[in-house]
């Protein structure tokens, strides 16, 4: 008879953890590493592809451009994240409670998540006055499907002994709707706001681009495009990878937020397959 495998002790289980945290790390530097070396033993000019060295000494030398954009950028981001969320959830509150709503009303949401932003972009900067509330406008147009489709798809999905459990107690609508769609559909939640906070920050770039405004009040977009007309390819670079930090940060933050709302009660913040201290 075959001996069952022993558990993990504790030591293993948070070494296990540690690596799994800094294995994203490792393949970026072994990535970063092989494109520097490629760049220098191949001679490939500044002005096509840069080193990564190159890019980092222009974050520093051009700091003082490039924060005040990744300031607008992130905050145009930030505002229009906040924007899809609270209309999101709020349309999915309204969908949940009748399937005519949903159905008369939710293929105007997918509309908006088919309609190229960049064909709408120039409507909404002219209709509305104010550049950065335009900014903001469109990019929550391109965040806000994701936070409705999953939301919505959430609160539907509660089990059906329960959802006849509250209807036997008496329990009204927005006891339901609090006590147990909310917190069953928590995951789907965290889900569409992760998947809206890239949307928005990709929503908030290419606005900038349509835009094409400049000046102290100018984005990151502003400055690629500079960069480009300039043949500063580094400095475009340097532009991208703020962008690129700005997008993993977001996602970061609300995928901790996540698991410290959902914790240990929920599935789906168990680890899968790996083995880690305390549990």
């Amino acid at each position: 008879m075959p001996t069952p495998p022993l558990p993990a002790s504790p030591a293993t289980g948070a070494l296990a953890a540690r690596l799994t945290r800094a294995m994203p790390w490792l393949v970026a530097l072994v990535l970063i590493g092989i494109w520097q070396v490629w760049v220098r033993w191949a001679e490939v000019p500044t002005y096509l592809v840069p080193a990564p060295t190159d890019i980092a000494g222009k974050l520093v030398s051009d700091w003082s451009l490039l924060a005040p954009a990744w300031w607008t950028t992130l905050k145009v981001t930030a505002l229009a994240l906040l924007s899809a969320i609270l209309l999101g959830t709020l349309t999915a509150f309204v969908f949940v409670q009748s399937r005519w709503i949903e159905a008369a009303f939710f293929p105007y949401a997918v509309l908006l998540q088919v309609t190229p932003i960049v064909a709408i972009a120039p409507l909404i900067i002219i209709w509305v006055r104010d550049p950065t509330a335009s900014l903001v406008i469109c990019a929550t147009l391109v965040a806000l499907f994701p936070v409705i489709a999953n939301t919505t798809q959430g609160l539907r999905s509660v089990s059906p002994g329960l959802l006849d459990y509250f209807r036997l107690r008496g329990a009204t609508r927005w006891q339901t709707l609090w006590h147990l769609r909310l917190p069953s559909a928590l995951p789907h939640v965290f889900t569409g706001w992760r998947i809206a906070g890239g949307l928005a920050l990709i929503g908030a770039v290419v606005a900038e681009f349509v835009a094409g405004t400049g000046g102290t009040g100018s984005g990151l977009a502003y400055q690629i495009l500079q960069s480009g007309y300039q043949l500063d390819i580094a400095r475009m670079f340097a532009a991208l990878v703020l962008i690129s930090i700005t997008g993993v940060a977001l996602f970061g933050l609300i995928t901790a937020l996540g698991r410290r709302v959902l914790g240990r009660w929920h599935d789906s913040e168990r680890d899968q397959g790996l083995p880690v201290a305390g549990r």
